[in-house]
């Protein structure tokens, strides 16, 4: 035995002395580096951009001496056009790619596999940034991150924009080879995804429902989670065993959500929601899960994103479903000023089945904003509810096991912390406290609530400084703003051709514009004017658009007074047609408009819009749909704005519908739409069998303080079509010698 020791030792002796380190300039060299690399050895990619290149790696290395592939400055190899990295070898680590400027097609950007028979083990990515490496279409989907193998690690990597549809880092299960894994995904930065506008937003997600009753064990933990606001899912959890610690989601729009399988642990996370809208927490399907000592503050989602939700699930349902809540552990978290929870959330005729054995316990509610603390939509007596106190200043009746109480607040920095109450109640087995001991990787303690002492300051200090990839830089950019005086049409387009990159406002100086053809807008253009008259646009020959915005840019037009009464054009702006991943924005202020037959806004199928804002602004005397985003047709849940808001503004004498907007589909993944319409004066507005308002799939409507006159008069107003739970608030409308509303059971009136 002690020869075989030695032997050990020595060899390993024997190969750090003939370790390697190797320079690599191009592709070919780093092929032929991969091929004829050993144990210890080192392969330094020199500095760089490598473009419209695949990387292959699978030599092997072993555990005391990986092969390591790195950058010769981290940041300093960057990765650009269409380009992937692939792993198939044991022990390798991969340190310091920046992944920019390309994509990577149908494939993810970084995969561990490189094909059926070569999948990574023992691997690592290490200060690797991805930073909008996004394929150019929306729709086309692929991940950033594809895992699968067996002890592999992410960590120390920043994640940025990730605009396209498709998960940005998945585990992926597909068979013995790659379950029961035990990833570790650690001390990474995610960060700034907007809203995707369809499902496939999620930023981790651990499994597939085919095979969501395998064990993952995939530890997500340490990481930094920033404004990821993909879809309702941030982290999704499809398998069973894996852990989610001490990480913070810091204003992200949605929750991590146990979607299938089973025994999985939601322990020590901050979710800082901040106020902002749609924040949430944790959401529970299935069974065994553990969720302890987590803090929400000021978390302010409904319904699936409340900052908890624990669901109804489906009778006898597949796995890949809804299968019901049971054998839960929800305790000792504490809520800061947050929305209410939601018991036996998702009730419908389908999801009927109630939780079961699940133990609600020792929670702490603190809040001076919302009196509901809870909402309870079916039969919750399989949920054993006991010791969760709520601060004395909510003065009203509870439920059993919920009960006012004294709670003091820990000031830490802008945030509020309930101080954990000293005694608790944990009525369930030693071999369940033990299970939580090991879930928070410290004694468990009989209190009250989040036990914040030491945990929180952790949590925040690891995220700020020592998530992500310690290289890069958060520098801004200076924006460009450029002002030039236009009085025709060819000086529009030059300025547009020259002032690339730049924030342009075009400022109109003449009475009269002609167009001979439609203007793509590929920079953030505005136009103004100070010419006080009205100003005349017009076109000889019929044009599909006159202006259009390209995907990426905005589009802002104020205090002009546009005569369009020669405008031959089918469409006055319209959004990009490419698809893009990137979004637009689209505002008008105090801008008059009269004498248009067409459509005046159309958002092209598949484009996203962030938002389109109108305000203060007047129409009159045109014909055709004003606001036309009803092309997301394929009942799959997109749409074309994210937030489209109307408001003191006045349309009067005109024939056609005011605004028709689709989300079709039953997807509950998105927030959005949102819809506001408020303050305005609508006056002769006619269209004929069709709508002036119609609100098909909108997930939030406010449709507040408005005037019709003389609107429709024989036929609707407004109507809201919806296939799945919404939100509608009608509110002080006054309708005069107008049509009717059609309304359903999400409307609310006020």
């Amino acid at each position: 035995m002690k020869r075989f020791a030695l032997f050990v030792l020595s060899s390993l002796l024997f190969l750090n002395v003939f370790a390697a380190n190797t320079i690599v300039t191009n592709i070919n060299e780093l092929e032929q580096a991969n091929k004829n690399a050993k144990p210890g050895d080192t392969i330094i990619l020199k500095n760089g951009e490598w473009h419209n290149v695949t990387f292959k790696l699978n030599a092997k290395g072993i555990k005391s001496s990986p092969i390591v592939f790195k950058a010769e400055t981290k940041g300093k190899v960057i990765i650009s056009g269409k380009s992937k990295l692939l792993l198939g070898g044991n022990y390798l680590i991969i340190d310091g790619l920046y992944f920019t400027n390309g994509y990577s097609g149908e494939d993810a950007a970084i995969k561990f596999s490189i094909n059926k028979n070569e999948i990574a083990n023992d691997c690592r990515v290490t200060n690797t940034v991805i930073n909008d490496f996004n394929n150019p279409k929306r729709l086309d989907e692929n991940y950033w991150i594809a895992l699968y193998g067996k002890n592999n690690r992410i960590d120390h990597c920043t994640f940025l924009n990730k605009k396209n549809i498709g998960v940005l880092l998945a585990v992926i299960l597909e068979d013995d080879r790659s379950r029961a894994n035990f990833h570790s995904i650690d001390h990474n930065y995610f960060g700034f995804r907007t809203p995707l506008a369809s499902n496939g937003g999620e930023m981790i997600r651990v499994g597939v429902s085919e095979h969501c009753e395998f064990n993952s064990n995939t530890k997500i933990e340490d990481n930094y989670f920033e404004k990821c606001d993909g879809e309702t899912e941030i982290i999704s959890i499809k398998s069973c065993k894996n852990i989610v610690r001490n990480n913070l989601f810091k204003e992200c729009q949605g929750a991590v959500v146990l979607r299938h399988g089973n025994y999985n642990t939601i322990a020590n996370n901050v979710f800082l929601g901040n106020g902002k809208k749609g924040t949430g927490g944790v959401r529970v399907i299935n069974k065994g899960h553990l969720i302890v000592n987590n803090f929400f503050f000021k978390c302010k989602g409904v319904d699936f994103r409340s900052p908890l939700s624990i669901m109804n699930g489906v009778p006898n349902s597949p796995a890949n479903r809804y299968v019901g809540v049971s054998d839960a552990i929800i305790a000792n978290n504490s809520f800061y000023d947050c929305t209410p929870i939601s018991f036996c959330e998702g009730r419908s005729e389908e999801r009927s089945l109630q939780p079961k054995n699940v133990q609600f316990i020792n929670n702490l509610f603190f809040t001076k904003t919302d009196t509901t603390i809870y909402h309870i939509y079916d039969n919750i007596g399989g949920i054993q509810i006991s010791n969760n106190i709520v601060s004395k200043e909510i003065n009203k009746k509870f439920i059993n096991g919920f009960a006012n109480g004294v709670i003091e607040i820990e000031q830490m920095g802008n945030v509020s912390i309930p101080k954990p109450l000293a005694k608790g109640t944990f009525n369930v087995s030693d071999s369940i406290k033990n299970m939580i001991t090991v879930a928070l990787k410290k004694p468990f303690n009989l209190t009250t609530g989040y036990m914040a002492y030491g945990n929180y300051k952790e949590v925040l200090e690891n995220a700020y400084t020592n998530c992500g990839a310690s290289w890069l830089k958060n520098t801004k950019n200076k924006e460009n703003v450029v002002t030039v005086n236009c009085k025709n049409t060819e000086e529009i387009e030059n300025a547009i051709e020259k002032y690339k990159n730049s924030t342009l406002i075009i400022n109109l100086t003449n009475n009269k514009y002609s167009f001979l053809r439609s203007i793509s807008l590929k920079e953030n253009v505005a136009f103004k004017t100070n010419v006080k008259s009205s100003i005349n646009f017009e076109s000889q020959n019929q044009l599909m658009n006159i202006f259009q915005i390209k995907g990426g840019f905005n589009l802002s037009l104020n205090n002009l007074n546009l005569n369009l009464t020669s405008l031959n054009a089918k469409t006055f702006i319209a959004s990009d047609t490419s698809g893009s991943c990137n979004h637009s924005n689209f505002i008008m202020q105090h801008c008059t408009f009269s004498n248009y037959n067409g459509t005046f806004f159309f958002a092209s199928k598949s484009s996203l819009l962030d938002s389109i804002i109108v305000n203060n602004c007047e129409l009159s005397k045109g014909e055709g749909v004003i606001f036309n985003l009803y092309e997301e047709d394929d009942k799959k849940g997109y749409y074309n704005v994210e937030k489209m808001k109307i408001s003191k503004s006045t349309i009067t004498s005109h024939k056609g519908p005011l605004l028709a907007i689709l989300r079709s589909g039953k997807d509950e993944s998105t927030l959005g739409p949102l819809v506001e319409i408020k303050d305005n004066k609508f006056k002769q507005m006619e269209a004929g069998n069709l709508p002036l308002i119609l609100l098909n799939g909108v997930q939030q409507s406010f449709i507040k303080n408005n005037v019709f006159d003389n609107c429709n008069a024989s036929t609707k107003i407004i109507e809201y079509k919806d296939e799945v739970r919404a939100a509608h608030v009608l509110s002080k409308n006054i309708l005069e010698h107008s049509g009717i509303v059609i309304k359903n059971e999400y409307v609310v009136d006020k």
